[in-house]
């Protein structure tokens, strides 16, 4: 699914040429305090277009990289895998993701009073996105809800049919289940793109074995504080399964034969290249993407 990387050298370079010209006066000299932009954004790679060793940027780059004004782009790097013999798994990835955002997301806002903020994620890094806004729309984050413009999450792992959709109407629902809070204050802000056929952010309704797989993967690395809510999204789990046919439908999904099935359905979603289409998924007449979209939309931020 740290800030500046492109800055770090030019910063390292700098701070080394003063103290070699400035000989003893450096022992005084004072720190200059860093710029406060006029806007920051945040923005979360998805699932291995990142990690802690090579930090990437990977698709929201079309996105948040040189934009007019005076704004910050941070990519958020973490270990961003999904499957635990890759070294961490989805649960403890994904909160590497939103402790890096909000980290970045309260230093700057500690700092720089008037500076306003924007959230962008893709894939695993719009899962751990969309969670810090959750935590930030209802009044429990590091910012208050009115100084964050924008969140934007595509193919988010925990899209609700509730959520702001843009581009044409696409059934089912995020793999992991909703947030069951919403985004509060920061609905009226917020904004998922989904593809057609793009499992992760459209797993069918009825898929049951596909919804308790995604469950399992977020509480892979469980946060105590946490166990409410996950009582509420296993209770609400249960339940629609329950309403939709039981267990007879449960075994129905789970045995053998639907193994085999479900195996050459994600075999299938793979090759079909749906996760990776947002680059050129047409959400409009005129032809906008989700990329072009979400650029537009920071652009009016910079320049407003």
């Amino acid at each position: 699914m740290f800030p500046r990387w492109t800055n770090t050298a030019a910063c390292a370079a700098a701070t080394v040429a003063a103290v070699m010209t400035s000989g003893a006066a450096a022992t005084t000299a004072q720190a200059t305090p860093p710029k406060c932009p006029a806007v920051q954004v945040v923005a979360i790679p998805g699932t291995w277009e990142t990690s802690k060793a090579e930090p990437g940027k990977g698709m929201l780059a079309a996105v948040a990289d040189d934009l007019p004004g005076d704004v910050w782009t941070d990519y958020v790097a973490y270990t961003a895998t999904a499957f635990p013999w890759e070294g961490e798994v989805y649960g403890r990835s994904k909160r590497e993701a939103v402790d890096g955002a909000r980290s970045l997301v309260a230093e700057t806002a500690q700092r720089c009073a008037s500076t306003r903020f924007a959230l962008l994620g893709y894939s695993q890094g719009a899962d751990a996105a969309g969670d810090l806004a959750a935590e930030i729309g209802t009044g429990l984050g590091v910012v208050s809800p009115d100084r964050v413009d924008l969140v934007g999450l595509i193919a988010d792992p925990r899209r609700s049919p509730t959520d702001t959709l843009i581009g044409p109407p696409v059934p089912g629902a995020g793999a992991g289940g909703p947030r069951l809070g919403g985004f509060g204050w920061l609905t009226p802000h917020t904004y998922t793109f989904c593809a057609p056929g793009d499992l992760y952010c459209a797993t069918p309704d009825g898929d049951f074995a596909a919804r308790i797989a995604g469950f399992f993967a977020q509480i892979s690395n469980p946060d105590p504080s946490l166990f409410g809510n996950y009582q509420q999204q296993a209770g609400q789990l249960i339940d629609d399964a329950l309403a939709a046919g039981g267990l007879g439908l449960l075994h129905d999904q789970l045995n053998n034969s639907a193994y085999e099935e479900r195996k050459r359905q994600i075999d299938d979603f793979l090759a079909s290249g749906a996760h990776q289409s947002y680059p050129s998924y047409r959400i409009a007449p005129g032809g906008a993407t989700p990329l072009t979209w979400l650029r537009q939309r920071l652009v009016g931020l910079a320049l407003r």
